[in-house]
């Protein structure tokens, strides 16, 4: 069976309701949807997903726990995340909850696209699993023209595990990618946990840690991968960030040229910024109507209206500033 997989807790609220009827939308109420607990503060969605006879709440704990301890023997192995995180306020692990997304290679379903609660579909995901019969990892996106937010690009063990050329045609962002159940045998599983223990784990970039596990382990597993975004001509490709300024906006779907997007990620905004635009506060970030219009597409009557003009901040950046800087977009 093939389902739709995501990550949140009651913080993504509105990100999750807003995911889901995108999903309904363009992909159809039947499509079978497995959230994944970030955390045990589920109470809000929980009630949501109740609604919803496709979607359901994983609760699988021997899956959860065998996840949670994996990472944390990985994060274990490197040698300065701990420190680093301690230093930060992050104690012990920072971010572990984000890992959870892994429980996909578990189940339920044997061939799944996972996306993160702060994006949108867009388009069918026909074509998506369709190219999963060729390669066990599928993705769609621009990752590889910033390898600092997948890997530690000081570490010297780095290009004698994965040759420069690698680095810039396989890497991706955890945002969105489809693969199969039981890509990651217990074998395989424990060899990779075995060459990181054996000093592998310093290539690792230790402030996206979900992102940079799941890199490693398709890159040095040596599972098949195929990314649209370097395969599709030049004519055919559309961006998928949020903090593009070509996207236009059609009948609530969003075009880059005349190509319809595969999905938008509002990646880099904080759920604060997505509570108080549905609050009916004027956030003022890209592609905000069409997120207001998914996240109450069920009940347009409680939609905002979006009337006040947001303040100028001249003396900091502003949002998508910010939002760039996070993602090591400006300069």
């Amino acid at each position: 069976m093939d389902g739709i997989c995501t990550l949140a807790n009651d913080y993504v609220y509105d990100q999750l309701v807003a995911l889901l009827n995108s999903i309904e939308a363009i992909a159809g109420s039947e499509m079978p949807v497995c959230v994944y607990p970030y955390d045990d503060k589920t109470e809000r969605i929980a009630a949501e997903i109740a609604r919803r006879p496709n979607v359901q709440l994983y609760d699988d704990q021997d899956s959860i726990q065998h996840w949670d301890q994996y990472v944390c023997k990985i994060w274990d192995a490197h040698p300065t995340a701990r420190d680093r995180w301690q230093k930060a306020g992050y104690e012990p692990y920072h971010r572990v909850g984000t890992h959870r997304r892994f429980c996909a290679f578990d189940g339920p379903f044997d061939r799944f696209l996972y996306m993160d609660a702060d994006t949108l579909l867009m388009s069918p995901v026909k074509p998506i699993f369709e190219q999963l019969n060729n390669a066990d990892w599928v993705v769609y996106d621009f990752q590889h023209k910033d390898p600092s937010h997948v890997y530690d690009l000081s570490s010297k063990k780095l290009k004698q595990i994965f040759p420069q050329e690698r680095i810039k045609s396989e890497i991706f962002c955890s945002g969105f990618y489809a693969s199969k159940r039981n890509v990651f045998s217990p074998e395989m599983q424990s060899w990779l946990l075995t060459k990181l223990r054996d000093g592998e784990a310093e290539v690792l970039y230790d402030m996206a840690p979900d992102q940079t596990i799941l890199n490693y382990m398709v890159m040095r597993s040596g599972i098949s991968s195929y990314n649209f975004s370097l395969r599709l001509p030049a004519e055919a490709r559309t961006g998928c960030c949020v903090t593009s300024q070509n996207f236009s906006e059609q009948d609530h779907l969003l075009y880059d040229r005349e190509n319809r997007l595969t999905y938008i990620h509002y990646i880099g905004l904080k759920s604060k910024h997505f509570a108080r635009l549905c609050q009916g506060e004027n956030v003022n970030f890209p592609y905000q109507d069409l997120f207001l219009h998914y996240r109450f597409l069920h009940e347009p009557e409680k939609k905002p209206v979006l009337v006040d003009v947001p303040r100028p901040q001249k003396s900091s950046p502003n949002l998508k500033q910010r939002v760039l800087r996070k993602l090591g977009l400006s300069y």
